[in-house]
Protein backbone atom coordinates (compact mmCIF):
# COMPACT_ATOMS: atom_id res chain seq x y z
CA UNK A 1 0.00 0.00 0.00
CA UNK A 2 1.05 3.27 -1.05
CA UNK A 3 1.71 6.04 1.39
CA UNK A 4 2.53 9.07 -0.76
CA UNK A 5 -0.38 11.34 -0.73
CA UNK A 6 -1.90 13.54 -3.15
CA UNK A 7 -3.71 12.84 -6.44
CA UNK A 8 -1.60 9.60 -7.47
CA UNK A 9 -3.81 7.13 -8.50
CA UNK A 10 -5.07 6.45 -12.01
CA UNK A 11 -8.69 5.10 -11.09
CA UNK A 12 -10.44 4.12 -7.63
CA UNK A 13 -12.23 1.34 -7.52
CA UNK A 14 -15.47 1.28 -4.57
CA UNK A 15 -16.45 -2.60 -3.21
CA UNK A 16 -14.32 -5.15 -2.10
CA UNK A 17 -16.22 -8.20 -2.92
CA UNK A 18 -14.66 -10.69 -5.13
CA UNK A 19 -14.87 -8.60 -8.29
CA UNK A 20 -13.79 -5.77 -6.87
CA UNK A 21 -10.61 -7.23 -5.04
CA UNK A 22 -9.69 -8.97 -8.16
CA UNK A 23 -10.20 -6.34 -10.82
CA UNK A 24 -7.99 -3.95 -8.45
CA UNK A 25 -5.28 -6.26 -8.25
CA UNK A 26 -5.19 -6.75 -12.48
CA UNK A 27 -5.45 -3.04 -12.29
CA UNK A 28 -2.19 -2.69 -10.37
CA UNK A 29 -0.66 -5.37 -11.96
CA UNK A 30 -0.89 -3.88 -15.60
CA UNK A 31 1.34 -0.77 -13.98
CA UNK A 32 -1.89 1.22 -12.46
CA UNK A 33 -2.30 3.14 -9.23
CA UNK A 34 -5.58 2.09 -7.79
CA UNK A 35 -7.52 4.49 -4.93
CA UNK A 36 -9.55 1.78 -2.94
CA UNK A 37 -12.54 2.12 -0.81
CA UNK A 38 -15.38 -0.09 1.27
CA UNK A 39 -17.86 1.30 2.94
CA UNK A 40 -16.63 -1.29 5.83
CA UNK A 41 -13.52 0.26 6.19
CA UNK A 42 -11.50 -2.49 8.26
CA UNK A 43 -11.91 -4.46 4.93
CA UNK A 44 -9.91 -1.75 3.24
CA UNK A 45 -7.18 -1.90 6.00
CA UNK A 46 -7.86 -5.73 5.67
CA UNK A 47 -7.46 -5.78 2.02
CA UNK A 48 -4.11 -3.34 1.47
CA UNK A 49 -2.33 -5.30 4.37
CA UNK A 50 -3.18 -8.84 2.63
CA UNK A 51 -3.66 -9.74 -1.17
CA UNK A 52 -2.44 -6.35 -1.67
CA UNK A 53 0.46 -5.53 0.33
CA UNK A 54 3.26 -4.49 -2.29
CA UNK A 55 1.22 -2.97 -4.77
CA UNK A 56 0.35 0.36 -6.39
CA UNK A 57 -2.90 0.88 -3.90
CA UNK A 58 -3.82 3.62 -2.00
CA UNK A 59 -6.12 2.70 0.90
CA UNK A 60 -8.81 5.40 1.34
CA UNK A 61 -11.19 5.69 4.76
CA UNK A 62 -13.84 8.35 3.07
CA UNK A 63 -15.27 9.44 -0.28
CA UNK A 64 -13.37 12.35 0.30
CA UNK A 65 -10.06 10.72 0.43
CA UNK A 66 -10.68 8.84 -2.91
CA UNK A 67 -11.46 11.67 -4.54
CA UNK A 68 -8.63 13.91 -3.33
CA UNK A 69 -5.87 10.73 -4.28
CA UNK A 70 -7.12 10.39 -7.65
CA UNK A 71 -5.68 12.55 -10.89
CA UNK A 72 -8.09 14.72 -12.97
CA UNK A 73 -10.40 13.50 -14.74
CA UNK A 74 -11.11 11.20 -11.28
CA UNK A 75 -12.15 8.12 -12.72
CA UNK A 76 -14.07 5.97 -9.81
CA UNK A 77 -15.75 2.66 -10.32
CA UNK A 78 -18.47 1.24 -8.64
CA UNK A 79 -17.93 -3.08 -7.79
CA UNK A 80 -21.01 -3.14 -5.32
CA UNK A 81 -24.82 -4.82 -5.30
CA UNK A 82 -26.85 -3.71 -7.94
CA UNK A 83 -30.15 -1.17 -7.45
CA UNK A 84 -30.63 1.25 -4.69
CA UNK A 85 -27.14 0.97 -3.62
CA UNK A 86 -25.81 2.30 -6.53
CA UNK A 87 -27.87 5.37 -6.34
CA UNK A 88 -27.05 5.36 -2.55
CA UNK A 89 -23.23 5.45 -3.46
CA UNK A 90 -23.59 7.98 -6.21
CA UNK A 91 -25.18 10.59 -4.31
CA UNK A 92 -22.21 10.10 -1.93
CA UNK A 93 -19.40 10.99 -4.13
CA UNK A 94 -21.64 13.71 -6.49
CA UNK A 95 -21.05 16.54 -4.54
CA UNK A 96 -17.35 15.81 -4.48
CA UNK A 97 -16.30 15.61 -8.31
CA UNK A 98 -16.07 18.34 -10.72
CA UNK A 99 -17.19 18.66 -14.11
CA UNK A 100 -16.21 15.94 -16.39
CA UNK A 101 -15.00 13.65 -14.12
CA UNK A 102 -16.31 10.05 -14.44
CA UNK A 103 -18.55 7.46 -12.59
CA UNK A 104 -18.44 3.67 -13.86
CA UNK A 105 -20.90 0.94 -12.16
CA UNK A 106 -19.43 -2.07 -13.22
CA UNK A 107 -22.33 -4.29 -11.63
CA UNK A 108 -25.03 -6.31 -12.79
CA UNK A 109 -27.51 -2.97 -13.14
CA UNK A 110 -30.15 -3.04 -14.99
CA UNK A 111 -30.15 -1.01 -18.17
CA UNK A 112 -33.58 1.09 -17.20
CA UNK A 113 -31.11 2.31 -14.13
CA UNK A 114 -28.38 2.95 -16.38
CA UNK A 115 -30.18 4.68 -18.61
CA UNK A 116 -31.54 7.29 -15.62
CA UNK A 117 -28.42 7.71 -14.02
CA UNK A 118 -27.00 8.53 -17.47
CA UNK A 119 -29.69 11.29 -17.81
CA UNK A 120 -29.48 12.50 -14.29
CA UNK A 121 -25.48 12.78 -14.29
CA UNK A 122 -25.48 14.06 -17.82
CA UNK A 123 -27.55 17.09 -16.51
CA UNK A 124 -24.75 17.79 -13.63
CA UNK A 125 -21.58 17.59 -16.17
CA UNK A 126 -20.21 14.09 -14.83
CA UNK A 127 -19.47 11.78 -17.15
CA UNK A 128 -21.55 8.32 -16.53
CA UNK A 129 -20.38 4.79 -17.86
CA UNK A 130 -22.23 1.77 -17.39
CA UNK A 131 -19.83 -1.79 -18.13
CA UNK A 132 -20.73 -5.08 -17.95
CA UNK A 133 -18.09 -6.75 -16.47
CA UNK A 134 -17.94 -10.63 -16.89
CA UNK A 135 -15.79 -14.08 -15.79
CA UNK A 136 -15.91 -14.58 -12.41
CA UNK A 137 -13.40 -14.22 -10.02
CA UNK A 138 -10.36 -15.84 -11.98
CA UNK A 139 -11.81 -13.31 -15.25
CA UNK A 140 -11.34 -10.21 -13.17
CA UNK A 141 -7.97 -11.66 -11.72
CA UNK A 142 -6.27 -12.41 -15.09
CA UNK A 143 -8.51 -10.39 -18.15
CA UNK A 144 -12.40 -10.47 -18.25
CA UNK A 145 -14.95 -9.38 -20.91
CA UNK A 146 -15.64 -5.88 -19.92
CA UNK A 147 -18.81 -3.86 -22.16
CA UNK A 148 -18.92 -0.57 -21.58
CA UNK A 149 -21.19 1.94 -22.14
CA UNK A 150 -22.15 5.24 -21.28
CA UNK A 151 -20.77 8.71 -22.82
CA UNK A 152 -18.22 8.64 -25.04
CA UNK A 153 -15.97 11.01 -23.56
CA UNK A 154 -16.13 8.92 -20.36
CA UNK A 155 -14.47 6.06 -22.86
CA UNK A 156 -11.84 7.96 -24.21
CA UNK A 157 -10.57 8.01 -20.31
CA UNK A 158 -10.89 4.51 -19.55
CA UNK A 159 -10.09 2.99 -22.33
CA UNK A 160 -6.61 2.57 -21.43
CA UNK A 161 -7.00 0.86 -18.52
CA UNK A 162 -9.92 -1.14 -19.26
CA UNK A 163 -8.33 -2.49 -22.80
CA UNK A 164 -4.79 -3.18 -20.54
CA UNK A 165 -6.91 -5.30 -17.87
CA UNK A 166 -9.44 -6.93 -20.43
CA UNK A 167 -8.90 -10.90 -21.71
CA UNK A 168 -7.00 -10.67 -25.05
CA UNK A 169 -7.61 -12.96 -28.08
CA UNK A 170 -5.97 -13.71 -31.48
CA UNK A 171 -7.09 -11.86 -34.65
CA UNK A 172 -6.31 -12.34 -38.20
CA UNK A 173 -3.88 -15.24 -39.48
CA UNK A 174 0.10 -14.88 -40.61
CA UNK A 175 1.45 -11.37 -40.46
CA UNK A 176 -2.13 -10.00 -40.11
CA UNK A 177 -2.81 -11.71 -36.33
CA UNK A 178 -2.87 -9.64 -33.52
CA UNK A 179 -3.89 -9.61 -29.67
CA UNK A 180 -6.84 -8.17 -29.50
CA UNK A 181 -8.91 -6.62 -26.14
CA UNK A 182 -12.05 -8.23 -25.33
CA UNK A 183 -12.97 -4.92 -24.18
CA UNK A 184 -14.65 -2.52 -27.01
CA UNK A 185 -17.15 0.62 -26.61
CA UNK A 186 -20.71 -0.40 -26.67
CA UNK A 187 -22.40 3.38 -27.34
CA UNK A 188 -24.61 5.51 -25.64
CA UNK A 189 -26.85 5.28 -22.13
CA UNK A 190 -27.43 1.61 -20.98
CA UNK A 191 -26.14 -0.14 -24.08
CA UNK A 192 -23.18 -1.28 -21.73
CA UNK A 193 -25.37 -2.98 -19.39
CA UNK A 194 -27.80 -4.22 -22.12
CA UNK A 195 -25.08 -6.44 -23.71
CA UNK A 196 -24.43 -6.92 -20.24
CA UNK A 197 -27.89 -9.08 -19.86
CA UNK A 198 -28.14 -10.67 -22.66
CA UNK A 199 -24.95 -12.04 -22.15
CA UNK A 200 -26.38 -13.52 -18.87
CA UNK A 201 -29.39 -14.38 -20.70
CA UNK A 202 -27.66 -16.71 -23.18
CA UNK A 203 -25.19 -18.23 -20.32
CA UNK A 204 -28.35 -19.31 -18.93
CA UNK A 205 -29.11 -20.83 -22.22
CA UNK A 206 -26.15 -22.71 -22.68
CA UNK A 207 -26.17 -24.00 -19.46
CA UNK A 208 -30.07 -25.32 -19.33
CA UNK A 209 -28.69 -26.73 -22.64
CA UNK A 210 -25.88 -28.10 -21.22
CA UNK A 211 -28.21 -29.86 -18.58
CA UNK A 212 -30.54 -30.94 -20.69
CA UNK A 213 -27.82 -32.91 -22.76
CA UNK A 214 -26.70 -34.57 -18.93
CA UNK A 215 -30.07 -35.39 -18.78
CA UNK A 216 -30.68 -37.37 -21.95
CA UNK A 217 -27.73 -38.86 -21.12
CA UNK A 218 -27.91 -39.51 -17.71
CA UNK A 219 -31.29 -41.34 -18.25
CA UNK A 220 -31.34 -42.81 -21.87
CA UNK A 221 -27.79 -44.15 -21.69
CA UNK A 222 -27.22 -45.29 -17.96
CA UNK A 223 -23.33 -43.12 -18.31
CA UNK A 224 -21.31 -43.30 -15.64
CA UNK A 225 -19.58 -39.65 -14.04
CA UNK A 226 -16.34 -41.11 -15.56
CA UNK A 227 -18.08 -41.35 -19.06
CA UNK A 228 -20.11 -38.24 -18.83
CA UNK A 229 -16.43 -36.40 -18.45
CA UNK A 230 -15.38 -38.38 -21.46
CA UNK A 231 -18.13 -37.43 -23.37
CA UNK A 232 -17.71 -33.82 -22.30
CA UNK A 233 -14.07 -33.76 -23.24
CA UNK A 234 -14.92 -34.99 -27.02
CA UNK A 235 -17.58 -32.40 -27.38
CA UNK A 236 -14.91 -30.09 -26.16
CA UNK A 237 -12.83 -30.96 -29.17
CA UNK A 238 -15.20 -29.86 -32.02
CA UNK A 239 -17.45 -26.75 -32.60
CA UNK A 240 -18.38 -27.07 -29.11
CA UNK A 241 -15.13 -26.03 -28.16
CA UNK A 242 -16.06 -23.52 -24.79
CA UNK A 243 -15.73 -22.74 -21.09
CA UNK A 244 -19.12 -24.11 -19.99
CA UNK A 245 -18.50 -27.60 -21.67
CA UNK A 246 -14.39 -27.62 -20.33
CA UNK A 247 -16.11 -26.93 -16.72
CA UNK A 248 -18.70 -29.54 -17.29
CA UNK A 249 -16.40 -32.07 -18.11
CA UNK A 250 -13.85 -30.99 -15.25
CA UNK A 251 -17.55 -31.31 -12.73
CA UNK A 252 -17.87 -34.96 -14.08
CA UNK A 253 -14.69 -35.96 -12.42
CA UNK A 254 -14.67 -34.70 -8.86
CA UNK A 255 -15.53 -36.63 -5.84
CA UNK A 256 -16.74 -35.95 -2.63
CA UNK A 257 -13.72 -35.33 -0.18
CA UNK A 258 -12.36 -38.38 1.57
CA UNK A 259 -13.35 -36.89 5.05
CA UNK A 260 -16.81 -36.17 4.04
CA UNK A 261 -19.22 -38.57 5.80
CA UNK A 262 -21.21 -38.95 2.83
CA UNK A 263 -23.24 -41.74 0.70
CA UNK A 264 -21.98 -39.99 -2.74
CA UNK A 265 -19.30 -40.76 -4.71
CA UNK A 266 -19.34 -37.42 -6.72
CA UNK A 267 -20.17 -33.84 -5.86
CA UNK A 268 -22.58 -33.44 -8.85
CA UNK A 269 -24.62 -36.03 -7.56
CA UNK A 270 -25.03 -34.89 -4.16
CA UNK A 271 -25.97 -31.62 -4.73
CA UNK A 272 -29.89 -30.51 -4.85
CA UNK A 273 -31.62 -29.94 -7.70
CA UNK A 274 -32.79 -26.91 -7.43
CA UNK A 275 -31.76 -23.03 -8.91
CA UNK A 276 -32.68 -19.56 -8.38
CA UNK A 277 -31.75 -16.96 -10.63
CA UNK A 278 -30.38 -13.38 -10.17
CA UNK A 279 -32.55 -11.47 -12.56
CA UNK A 280 -30.00 -10.72 -15.31
CA UNK A 281 -31.85 -13.70 -17.58
CA UNK A 282 -35.69 -12.48 -16.49
CA UNK A 283 -34.52 -8.91 -17.35
CA UNK A 284 -33.76 -10.39 -21.08
CA UNK A 285 -37.46 -11.78 -21.05
CA UNK A 286 -39.01 -9.07 -20.20
CA UNK A 287 -37.25 -7.23 -22.71
CA UNK A 288 -37.79 -9.32 -25.39
CA UNK A 289 -41.53 -8.93 -24.68
CA UNK A 290 -41.17 -5.38 -24.48
CA UNK A 291 -39.57 -5.52 -27.89
CA UNK A 292 -41.62 -7.95 -29.30
CA UNK A 293 -38.71 -10.34 -29.87
CA UNK A 294 -39.27 -13.58 -29.69
CA UNK A 295 -35.96 -14.87 -27.58
CA UNK A 296 -37.98 -17.96 -26.29
CA UNK A 297 -34.98 -20.04 -25.90
CA UNK A 298 -33.49 -17.72 -22.95
CA UNK A 299 -37.16 -17.61 -21.68
CA UNK A 300 -37.09 -21.48 -20.82
CA UNK A 301 -34.14 -21.37 -19.19
CA UNK A 302 -35.50 -18.78 -16.85
CA UNK A 303 -38.64 -21.13 -16.93
CA UNK A 304 -36.79 -24.21 -15.99
CA UNK A 305 -34.97 -22.77 -13.09
CA UNK A 306 -38.15 -21.54 -11.62
CA UNK A 307 -39.47 -24.77 -11.80
CA UNK A 308 -36.50 -26.72 -10.32
CA UNK A 309 -37.05 -24.39 -7.57
CA UNK A 310 -41.12 -26.59 -6.64
CA UNK A 311 -38.51 -28.97 -5.81
CA UNK A 312 -41.31 -30.62 -2.99
CA UNK A 313 -44.28 -30.10 -5.38
CA UNK A 314 -42.11 -32.45 -7.83
CA UNK A 315 -41.62 -34.78 -5.70
CA UNK A 316 -45.11 -35.39 -5.15
CA UNK A 317 -45.94 -35.25 -8.38
CA UNK A 318 -43.75 -37.67 -9.32
CA UNK A 319 -45.52 -40.16 -6.95
CA UNK A 320 -48.76 -39.37 -8.78
CA UNK A 321 -48.23 -38.11 -12.44
CA UNK A 322 -47.87 -40.80 -14.98
CA UNK A 323 -45.29 -40.05 -18.00
CA UNK A 324 -45.20 -41.98 -21.23
CA UNK A 325 -45.64 -46.04 -21.25
CA UNK A 326 -42.27 -46.29 -22.37
CA UNK A 327 -40.27 -44.35 -19.92
CA UNK A 328 -36.15 -43.74 -19.90
CA UNK A 329 -36.18 -46.84 -17.71
CA UNK A 330 -37.75 -48.91 -20.51
CA UNK A 331 -35.90 -47.38 -23.07
CA UNK A 332 -32.42 -48.43 -21.33
CA UNK A 333 -31.94 -51.52 -22.91
CA UNK A 334 -31.78 -50.78 -26.04
CA UNK A 335 -28.66 -48.69 -25.66
CA UNK A 336 -27.08 -50.85 -23.56
CA UNK A 337 -23.33 -52.32 -24.23
CA UNK A 338 -19.87 -50.31 -25.16
CA UNK A 339 -20.02 -51.48 -28.87
CA UNK A 340 -23.51 -50.78 -29.33
CA UNK A 341 -23.80 -48.63 -31.90
CA UNK A 342 -27.25 -47.15 -31.35
CA UNK A 343 -25.05 -46.05 -28.03
CA UNK A 344 -22.50 -43.94 -30.18
CA UNK A 345 -25.34 -42.32 -32.68
CA UNK A 346 -27.54 -41.05 -29.88
CA UNK A 347 -23.98 -39.25 -28.00
CA UNK A 348 -23.53 -37.92 -31.42
CA UNK A 349 -26.94 -36.71 -31.60
CA UNK A 350 -26.85 -34.56 -28.57
CA UNK A 351 -23.87 -33.05 -29.70
CA UNK A 352 -25.75 -31.94 -33.18
CA UNK A 353 -28.33 -30.99 -30.85
CA UNK A 354 -26.45 -28.79 -28.74
CA UNK A 355 -24.50 -27.08 -31.50
CA UNK A 356 -27.98 -26.58 -33.51
CA UNK A 357 -29.89 -24.99 -30.33
CA UNK A 358 -26.52 -22.70 -29.12
CA UNK A 359 -26.95 -21.27 -33.08
CA UNK A 360 -30.42 -20.61 -32.01
CA UNK A 361 -29.70 -19.08 -28.53
CA UNK A 362 -26.92 -16.81 -29.97
CA UNK A 363 -29.17 -15.99 -32.96
CA UNK A 364 -31.87 -15.05 -31.00
CA UNK A 365 -29.54 -12.98 -28.30
CA UNK A 366 -28.11 -11.04 -31.12
CA UNK A 367 -31.59 -10.50 -32.72
CA UNK A 368 -32.89 -8.72 -29.37
CA UNK A 369 -29.05 -6.96 -29.18
CA UNK A 370 -29.85 -5.08 -32.60
CA UNK A 371 -33.56 -4.38 -31.94
CA UNK A 372 -32.67 -2.45 -28.37
CA UNK A 373 -30.21 -0.84 -30.27
CA UNK A 374 -32.77 0.34 -32.81
CA UNK A 375 -35.36 1.70 -30.26
CA UNK A 376 -32.67 3.51 -27.88
CA UNK A 377 -30.13 4.75 -30.81
CA UNK A 378 -27.44 3.00 -29.61
CA UNK A 379 -25.49 2.43 -32.88
CA UNK A 380 -24.49 -1.11 -31.04
CA UNK A 381 -21.95 -2.99 -33.30
CA UNK A 382 -22.85 -6.64 -33.26
CA UNK A 383 -19.30 -8.01 -34.40
CA UNK A 384 -17.59 -6.16 -31.48
CA UNK A 385 -19.89 -7.85 -28.70
CA UNK A 386 -18.99 -11.04 -30.39
CA UNK A 387 -15.27 -9.87 -29.65
CA UNK A 388 -15.74 -9.09 -26.54
CA UNK A 389 -17.45 -12.02 -25.76
CA UNK A 390 -14.64 -14.50 -27.11
CA UNK A 391 -12.33 -14.30 -24.26
CA UNK A 392 -12.71 -13.59 -20.58
CA UNK A 393 -16.47 -14.35 -20.32
CA UNK A 394 -18.92 -17.38 -19.32
CA UNK A 395 -19.86 -18.00 -22.75
CA UNK A 396 -16.45 -17.78 -24.28
CA UNK A 397 -15.72 -20.52 -27.04
CA UNK A 398 -15.08 -21.30 -30.66
CA UNK A 399 -18.30 -20.30 -31.81
CA UNK A 400 -18.09 -16.80 -31.51
CA UNK A 401 -15.02 -16.61 -33.80
CA UNK A 402 -17.70 -17.35 -36.54
CA UNK A 403 -20.64 -15.15 -35.27
CA UNK A 404 -17.98 -12.17 -35.03
CA UNK A 405 -16.83 -13.51 -39.01
CA UNK A 406 -20.47 -13.40 -40.11
CA UNK A 407 -20.98 -9.80 -38.66
CA UNK A 408 -17.96 -8.57 -40.57
CA UNK A 409 -19.43 -9.57 -43.93
CA UNK A 410 -22.82 -8.35 -43.15
CA UNK A 411 -23.00 -5.86 -40.38
CA UNK A 412 -26.94 -5.32 -41.41
CA UNK A 413 -27.38 -9.44 -41.04
CA UNK A 414 -31.02 -9.69 -39.36
CA UNK A 415 -30.49 -13.44 -38.19
CA UNK A 416 -27.30 -15.27 -37.75
CA UNK A 417 -29.27 -18.48 -39.26
CA UNK A 418 -29.20 -16.78 -42.54
CA UNK A 419 -25.07 -16.57 -42.41
CA UNK A 420 -24.16 -19.33 -44.92
CA UNK A 421 -21.69 -20.52 -42.23
CA UNK A 422 -24.60 -20.99 -39.96
CA UNK A 423 -27.50 -22.05 -42.02
CA UNK A 424 -24.88 -25.08 -43.49
CA UNK A 425 -23.74 -26.36 -39.50
CA UNK A 426 -27.78 -25.94 -38.67
CA UNK A 427 -28.72 -28.15 -41.96
CA UNK A 428 -25.43 -30.52 -41.01
CA UNK A 429 -27.27 -30.51 -37.16
CA UNK A 430 -30.69 -31.15 -37.54
CA UNK A 431 -31.34 -34.31 -38.03
CA UNK A 432 -29.58 -35.29 -35.14
CA UNK A 433 -31.40 -32.13 -33.26
CA UNK A 434 -35.01 -33.75 -34.44
CA UNK A 435 -33.97 -37.02 -33.04
CA UNK A 436 -33.23 -35.89 -29.55
CA UNK A 437 -36.34 -33.99 -29.42
CA UNK A 438 -38.65 -36.40 -30.83
CA UNK A 439 -37.12 -39.02 -27.99
CA UNK A 440 -36.71 -36.89 -24.98
CA UNK A 441 -40.67 -36.09 -25.76
CA UNK A 442 -41.40 -39.74 -26.66
CA UNK A 443 -38.98 -41.24 -23.37
CA UNK A 444 -40.96 -38.13 -20.68
CA UNK A 445 -37.60 -36.59 -19.84
CA UNK A 446 -38.15 -32.32 -20.02
CA UNK A 447 -36.10 -30.65 -22.22
CA UNK A 448 -37.46 -27.23 -22.84
CA UNK A 449 -34.78 -25.45 -24.87
CA UNK A 450 -33.67 -28.30 -26.75
CA UNK A 451 -37.73 -28.73 -28.05
CA UNK A 452 -38.30 -24.57 -27.64
CA UNK A 453 -35.29 -23.89 -30.01
CA UNK A 454 -36.64 -26.27 -32.70
CA UNK A 455 -40.17 -24.39 -32.76
CA UNK A 456 -38.33 -21.13 -33.56
CA UNK A 457 -36.01 -22.45 -35.78
CA UNK A 458 -39.00 -24.23 -37.88
CA UNK A 459 -41.44 -21.30 -37.18
CA UNK A 460 -38.72 -19.06 -38.72
CA UNK A 461 -38.73 -20.92 -41.87
CA UNK A 462 -42.18 -21.14 -42.17
CA UNK A 463 -43.26 -18.75 -44.65
CA UNK A 464 -46.86 -19.11 -43.72
CA UNK A 465 -47.74 -19.37 -40.32
CA UNK A 466 -51.01 -19.80 -38.57
CA UNK A 467 -52.15 -16.43 -37.29
CA UNK A 468 -54.28 -15.36 -40.28
CA UNK A 469 -56.62 -17.50 -38.19
CA UNK A 470 -55.68 -15.84 -35.05
CA UNK A 471 -56.36 -12.35 -36.66
CA UNK A 472 -59.64 -13.79 -37.44
CA UNK A 473 -60.63 -14.40 -34.15
CA UNK A 474 -59.27 -11.56 -32.86
CA UNK A 475 -61.23 -9.82 -35.86
CA UNK A 476 -64.58 -11.96 -34.54
CA UNK A 477 -64.43 -11.36 -30.97
CA UNK A 478 -63.15 -7.75 -30.61
CA UNK A 479 -63.40 -6.23 -34.13
CA UNK A 480 -59.57 -5.76 -34.00
CA UNK A 481 -59.16 -5.83 -37.93
CA UNK A 482 -56.54 -7.84 -39.88
CA UNK A 483 -55.20 -7.53 -43.00
CA UNK A 484 -55.28 -9.11 -46.48
CA UNK A 485 -53.08 -10.51 -48.85
CA UNK A 486 -54.73 -9.68 -51.61
CA UNK A 487 -56.16 -5.88 -50.77
CA UNK A 488 -54.18 -3.33 -49.44
CA UNK A 489 -54.75 -1.93 -45.68
CA UNK A 490 -56.96 -3.18 -42.65
CA UNK A 491 -60.34 -4.70 -42.82
CA UNK A 492 -63.10 -5.77 -40.72
CA UNK A 493 -65.49 -8.78 -41.42
CA UNK A 494 -69.04 -8.95 -40.16
CA UNK A 495 -68.86 -12.18 -39.23
CA UNK A 496 -72.27 -13.11 -37.61
CA UNK A 497 -74.49 -10.68 -39.73
CA UNK A 498 -75.62 -8.69 -36.55
CA UNK A 499 -72.56 -6.82 -35.68
CA UNK A 500 -71.53 -3.17 -36.75
CA UNK A 501 -69.02 -1.86 -39.14
CA UNK A 502 -67.46 -0.43 -36.59
CA UNK A 503 -63.66 -1.48 -35.84
CA UNK A 504 -61.57 -1.25 -32.93
CA UNK A 505 -57.96 -0.17 -33.23
CA UNK A 506 -55.12 -2.28 -34.54
CA UNK A 507 -51.70 -3.08 -33.64
CA UNK A 508 -48.88 -4.61 -34.45
CA UNK A 509 -46.99 -6.14 -32.00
Amino acid sequence: MSTKKGAICDIGVVGLAVMGENLILNMASRGFTVAVFNRTTTKVTKFVEGRGAGKTLVGCMSPEEMVAALKKPRKIMFMIKAGPVVDMTIDKFLPLLDEGDILIDGGNSNFNDTNRRFAALEEKKILYCGAGVSGGEEGALKGPSIMPGGHKAAWDHVKPIFQAIAAKVVEGEGKEEKEVPCCEYIGEGGSGHYVKMVHNGIEYGDIQLICEAYSVLKQLLGCTNEQLATIFSEYNKGDLDSYLIEITRDIFGKKVEDDDDSEYTYVVDCIRDTAGQKGTGKWTGISALDLGMPVTLIAESVFARCLSAQKDERVLASQKLEGPAEGPAERLSAYKGPNNPKRQELINDIKDALYAAKIVSYAQGFVLIRAASDEYKWNVDLGSCALMWRGGCIIRSKFLGNIKAAFDKDANLRNLMMDDFFTAAIHKAQAGWRRICTLAISSGIPCPCFTSALSYYDGYRTARLPANLLQAQRDYFGAHQYQRLDKPGWHHTNWTGRGGTTASSTYSK
